[in-house]
């Protein structure tokens, strides 16, 4: 095993599969046997999704909501993808909780970082939703913060494409993908790996990225036994 403790974030919209709005119930299962092959390596996992497939604060703001309401909607949106993570791993035996920028009790705990590692080192998948608990932050930014605070040993950051490349191989075929880059290279670059408060927060403070893509059945089962998947970034 390469990594004791990951921090996997997932995107929202990955969650809709095939539909158009909402969770589509076998990739939410997908995801859910991912995690698991992860969890039964002895992986400590930390996770954090994003909202997209619901609502995106952008798309409140472009719909002429104010800007600060709707990046707070989208943290609600997050809480319940998270929500339904936990309800299909505990489905599958699996022990999950889930902390969040904003207390919302019952439902999940204010995110405090002893008491996700704790919990994590009992087994628990923690599912750490909400963002930062604050407006104008992506859940970019909250996985590279939530990845610090756990101290995880890498942020895993699951994609559909398989690593990151010179430029978009969705609308570039010629694009050549990245084994490895170092924060620099990829901020000279201009790559976008991850929004630059997320990408600055990792590099001031020594956290690994790789991108890598999760949609592949046992990336990242690969990605945790050593396998040189993705792209590294550190």
């Amino acid at each position: 095993m390469k990594y004791q403790r990951i921090l996997l974030k997932l995107s929202g919209e990955s969650l809709m599969g095939k539909q158009s709005y909402g969770i589509d119930q076998d990739q939410l299962t997908y995801y859910v046997e991912e995690i698991i092959s992860a969890v039964n390596l002895g992986t400590q996992v930390g996770i954090v999704i994003g909202g997209g497939n619901i609502f995106r604060g952008v798309q409140g703001e472009g719909k002429g909501f104010d800007r600060i309401d709707g990046d707070y909607m989208g943290m609600l949106a997050t809480i319940m993808n998270s929500l339904a993570l936990k309800s299909e791993l505990e489905k599958h035996g699996k022990k999950a909780i889930v902390f969040s920028g904003i207390e919302i009790q019952p439902l999940c705990s204010k995110m405090h970082s002893k008491t996700a590692q704790y919990f994590m080192e009992q087994g628990y998948v923690a599912i750490i939703a909400g963002g930062t608990g604050n407006p104008f932050f992506t859940t970019d930014s909250a996985a590279a913060l939530r990845a610090l605070e756990i101290k995880a040993d890498i942020l895993l950051k699951g994609t559909r494409v398989d690593g990151i490349y010179t430029a978009d191989p969705e609308k570039h075929p010629d694009a050549v993908k990245y084994d490895s880059l170092t924060y620099n290279e990829a901020y000279e670059k201009n790559l976008n790996v991850m929004d630059m408060t997320a990408f600055t927060l990792c590099k001031e403070n020594n956290m690994p990225i790789l991108v890598f893509d999760v949609n592949e059945k046992g990336n990242l089962l690969k990605v945790l036994q050593g396998e040189n998947l993705g792209t590294i970034v550190r």
